[in-house]
């Protein structure tokens, strides 16, 4: 018997619908010119940054903040004497992106800009309200490239900066990029309150299938209880189905371990493994693609293709970590090969790796904090793992608040 699901809407406290100010761009026609993504720092650039004129002005940004020729949005914005930038906030990994996992640049200033740059890796709430305010700047420009998975925390370093933005008093305008892994839908399961951490600040889905943009609106929308001063600047010439090679925009890695836009494909359902004894498969140069432990052999391969997971296919595959788990230790275990990306479903394809990989390695473990359930939002997977429930049975757990999610997800979409 299944455990009782609680319903979505009971995680977040809902502000008033006139807390999120209407964008001043219009959202994109449905005939409009495909020829090019133009994401919303080049339609801000395209209208001789009107919108930044007489503000001082803080950009949160990381090394994917870069225009299509591959020059830092940073480094434009201080040479243009149309804008007055005076401050970079750094999230996780920092703004120049020099720091590992779990690690941020701290407060310096830019040596290529002279620039002050404040640290916001976990600073939330009054706290990073109060660098706001130190900072001096009152218009905040969030530009990061997310890759569309909850526990990917660039995301809730909006959501902080969303909200500590309202408690100081400071415009907040995010310039839209392109989710790489398409806007379709959401797919996984939904955050439990109970469960929240930096990897996951409120109810959404694990696959939240949304932009930077929108997810902004929805966070203002439902969650705040502040109401904040919220402009969006829209991409032109993306579409829900988009992958991010049909953009003609450069990939930058938004983090040391998503070095491309394929690691970005798998990580809403390969990142699970980071809740258990497997190796992610940090330190080899296909982090996410390829996971395993001492012990493993061909067996999980063979096993996980058993399944007919839809879009997807597993190779044996040994290796030896560079760093992180099994660091130097040649282990075995499987490679992803995803052949039809439009099949491909991460998060299913996660559950079924778990699924198999606990049956056929004895010593497969979950992470004794419980990691998995941070990650997944409740403890629905990990019990129904251990209770031997098979994949489709894990997946029909999270269902009804994942319909609840869905449903709320589609006022806040910008794009057809």
């Amino acid at each position: 018997m299944r455990p009782s699901r609680r319903t979505l809407l009971a995680a977040g406290a809902a502000v008033p619908a006139a807390a999120v100010a209407s964008s001043a761009v219009p959202a994109v026609a449905a005939g409009r010119d495909r020829s090019v993504t133009r994401t919303g720092f080049e339609r801000l650039a395209a209208e001789g940054y009107r919108r930044l004129r007489g503000r001082r002005v803080g950009v949160v940004t990381n090394p994917t903040g870069i225009t299509r020729d591959a020059r830092h949005v940073v480094d434009v914005l201080h040479a243009d004497d149309r804008v007055n930038l005076t401050a970079v906030f750094g999230p996780e990994h920092g703004f120049r992106g020099t720091a590992q996992a779990g690690g941020s640049e701290g407060r310096h200033d830019d040596p290529a800009t002279g620039l002050p740059v404040y640290d916001t890796y976990l600073k939330s709430g009054r706290a990073l309200a109060d660098v706001f305010t130190a900072s001096a700047v009152d218009t905040v420009v969030f530009d990061i490239q997310d890759v569309g998975a909850r526990f990917y925390t660039y995301i809730w370093t909006l959501y902080d900066c969303l909200e500590a933005a309202g408690l100081a008093g400071t415009r907040f305008m995010v310039l839209d990029r392109p989710n790489p892994v398409t806007g379709r839908a959401a797919h996984g399961p939904v955050l439990h309150p109970e469960f929240a951490t930096f990897v996951g600040r409120r109810a959404i889905a694990q696959a939240h299938g949304m932009t930077a943009a929108e997810l902004a609106r929805l966070f203002a929308g439902e969650f705040l209880d502040a109401p904040v001063e919220l402009e969006t600047v829209e991409l032109s010439g993306w579409r829900r189905t988009d992958w991010f090679d049909a953009s003609g925009l450069p990939w930058v890695p938004p983090s040391p371990n998503m070095p491309t836009p394929d690691t970005a494909l798998v990580y809403a359902g390969t990142c699970l493994f980071e809740g258990t004894n497997l190796s992610e498969g940090r330190g080899t140069t296909r982090p996410f693609e390829l996971l395993g432990a001492e012990g493993i052999d061909g067996r999980w391969a063979a096993a996980a293709n058993e399944l007919g997971l839809p879009g997807v296919r597993f190779r044996e595959a040994y290796f030896a970590p560079v760093f992180s788990k099994f660091q130097g230790t040649t282990v075995g275990g499987v490679q992803l090969h995803v052949h039809d990306r439009d099949a491909f479903d991460p998060v299913r394809t996660g559950i079924g790796l778990l699924v198999t990989a606990r049956r056929v390695w004895s010593g497969f473990a979950w992470r004794s904090d419980r990691w998995i359930d941070k990650l997944t939002g409740s403890a629905w997977v990990r019990t129904a793992i251990d209770a031997g429930v098979g994949v489709e049975d894990v997946v029909a757990g999270w269902q009804e608040e994942l319909g609840a999610f869905r449903r709320l997800r589609r006022e806040y979409l910008l794009y057809g």
